[in-house]
């Protein structure tokens, strides 16, 4: 979504910016010392290590193991970077991990702390747990937003800034041990309405990366301890939202090229089936093949089998593609029908007496509130069939600045059944925990649509109870109030659903 400045507010900007320079965080003396941490599931036993430094690292590698003062294995990985960028990007894979135990891991280097995270779940792990949403998330602060701070109240993450409390970034930091992992289905930072900060508009290029450093540091604290499972929004294509201009961006500043770089070789392809089928192995083995993350690809944990897609490229009439509705130039990142065939493979591989639920991740929703400029009409002519054909469970989308949740549906149509055994999946968009751009106002209503707020900051969290029941809530950022609350009750009786 974008919002654009006032034409008379140009002629302001030349005087600030002729004295301005981009905003970006210091470099530290010890130009090996990691920042912009980030982790993620990899593999059923492996957690992949992201991180950026001021110089390239011949050998970047990261110590771990089960005790702080024991940190007797290593993972070592890649150092790359892109024109246009003052950091390089970081990756390592920990693997051999005993399933949902704390381990501990320090980057190497002279200067670096010691952090932890949970290993994961094994797929078919049946103990209750809660993921959190985060999509369309801006950096805090001159180049993205601020809100009145209580400064007197501290975060349970004793590093986090403290400018950031009553932020959504500070609710996930108070609330750091109910959720075991976050799925973020796309925009970033908003590194591309360097605009909105006048100031910036003779420093675009460094303004860009600057507000990528700034965002990614204030999230750091959260996803250097929690899985943070991405994939791509409108905002991560080019350096300028503004169709058909991609091609003005200095190199390194377009086509995805910033996501690429951070979260590709940290995110996983698609896990081994662990059906006891062998037509579940070989699709399953199909969908690794075909997975292109951090575009498009698959993980299990415990009783999910989470999918997460990419909405703005490789689908007929992608909007994000030259010819697509925002004409951003972006994409194609796999052949002709590779992801749609990727997720056809994913979803028919899922055996659902190891992994009952099924949730998919994207970024722009074809159900949502405020009129047809919210809906992604060719996202929903790509997928929707392949989620009703295979029971997806939960669909999650953002784009649109507001929290929303939907009946179960399917070709716009309310199931009967409600939230009770539905065969239809379930709508929520969870797109409100701020950017500079703002909230997006509730709008019309949809017919489907049972809860809409766009009040204030919020995210939501989904607990998977059980088998057979998932709870979806609706959190404010700044209150941790709960806006929404529904339970989703599904039989999940066949092995393999086909619809």
């Amino acid at each position: 979504m974008v919002n654009r400045l006032p034409t008379a507010t140009w002629g302001l900007s030349v005087l600030a910016a002729c004295a301005h320079a981009a905003n970006f965080p210091a470099i530290p003396s010890d130009k090996s010392t990691p920042v912009q941490q980030r982790i993620a599931v990899n593999g059923a036993n492996s957690i992949s290590v992201g991180w950026n430094t001021f110089e390239q690292l011949a050998n970047p590698c990261v110590n771990y193991g089960i005790s702080p003062s024991q940190l007797t294995k290593q993972a070592c990985g890649t150092s790359v970077t892109y024109a246009s960028s003052r950091t390089y990007s970081n990756a390592a894979t920990l693997t051999g991990l005993t399933p949902a135990t704390t381990y501990y891991y320090q980057i190497v280097s002279t200067n670096s702390t010691v952090e932890h995270f949970m290993s994961p779940r094994l797929p078919g792990d049946p103990t209750p747990f809660q993921m959190n949403v985060i999509i369309d998330l801006g950096v805090y602060g001159v180049d993205g937003f601020t809100i009145n701070m209580d400064m007197s109240k501290r975060d349970t993450i004793p590093t986090i800034q403290p400018s950031l409390n009553h932020t959504t970034i500070g609710a996930l930091a108070e609330t750091i041990n109910d959720y075991e992992f976050i799925i973020h289905p796309g925009d970033l930072a908003y590194a591309d309405d360097w605009v909105y900060n006048i100031a910036n508009i003779l420093d675009s290029a460094e303004a860009y990366e600057a507000i990528l450093e700034e965002f990614y540091n204030q999230l750091a604290p959260i996803a250097g301890r929690k899985p943070y499972q991405t994939s791509p929004g409108n905002h991560e294509a080019s350096c300028e939202e503004i169709p058909y201009t991609a091609f003005l961006c200095p190199a390194g500043q377009h086509n995805f090229t910033d996501f690429m770089n951070r979260f590709g070789r940290i995110m996983p392809t698609a896990f081994a089936s662990t059906s006891t089928n062998n037509d579940a192995k070989i699709s399953a083995n199909t969908a690794k093949e075909l997975a292109n993350p951090p575009f498009w690809y698959s993980f299990e944990y415990g009783m999910v089998h989470v999918v997460m897609i990419d909405t703005e490229t490789d689908f007929p009439n992608a909007p994000d593609t030259e010819s697509g509705s925002s004409h951003l130039g972006g994409g194609p990142f796999g052949a002709l029908g590779q992801q749609l065939a990727f997720l056809e493979a994913d979803l028919a591989s899922v055996d659902r007496t190891v992994t009952p639920w099924v949730v998919v991740g994207g970024h722009r929703p074809w159900y949502s509130t405020g009129g047809s400029d919210n809906i992604c009409t060719p996202c929903q002519n790509a997928f929707e069939p392949l989620f009703y054909k295979y029971g997806v469970d939960v669909g999650i989308f953002g784009h649109v600045h507001n929290s929303q949740r939907f009946l179960p549906v399917n070709n716009s149509v309310a199931d009967p059944a409600g939230l009770q055994n539905p065969k239809s999946p379930m709508y929520i968009v969870a797109g409100g925990p701020g950017n500079v751009e703002g909230l997006s106002s509730v709008g019309a209503n949809y017919s489907t649509n049972v809860f809409a707020y766009a009040d204030d900051f919020s995210y939501a969290t989904v607990t998977f109870q059980d088998a057979n029941h998932l709870k979806i809530e609706f959190v404010q950022s700044s209150t941790g109030n709960v806006l929404d609350s529904s339970v989703l009750y599904k039989e999940h009786a066949e092995q393999f659903v086909v619809q």
